[in-house]
């Protein structure tokens, strides 16, 4: 059991950290497009900004375990990492566009749906592409 756990650590915090992130994401989107009203556009966007600083913050420490340090370094981590959300935040939003615009239905139920493809999407980015151990 334990060798399970030190092979899968990455997977296992990923999907605690993930979960947390989309529970992020998912609050400051109700909050804005059902409580506060504005558009669905507007409340994805601001989701998706509180939710990858917070996504970043975790995945560096935690997750992934970045060992870099120095401004350089920093600055690269973090462009790789925005870079990386940018691509599947517009994922994202055309999952949510096409369930709100195109099929007519709940942003809620939406945002939800488009978050399960992000996640694994973010995933698989950050350890492939942004947090890959470099010699």
């Amino acid at each position: 059991m334990k060798m399970l756990l030190v092979r899968y650590r990455a997977l296992i915090l990923y999907l605690i950290f993930g979960g947390l992130t989309t529970l992020v994401n998912m609050v400051v989107f109700y909050l804005l497009f059902t409580v506060w009203h504005s558009t669905y556009q507007f409340a994805y966007i601001m989701a998706w900004f509180w939710s990858v600083l917070f996504a970043y913050l975790t995945n560096r420490v935690w997750v992934f375990g970045s060992q870099v340090h120095g401004f350089k370094g920093l600055a690269y981590e973090v462009w790789q990492f925005y870079l990386a959300r940018v691509l599947t935040g517009i994922l994202g939003f055309a999952i949510l566009a096409f369930g709100v615009r195109l099929l007519h239905q709940e942003a809620n139920t939406w945002n939800l749906i488009q978050n399960v493809f992000v996640v694994i999407s973010n995933f698989v980015l950050g350890k492939l592409y942004v947090f890959k151990k470099r010699s």
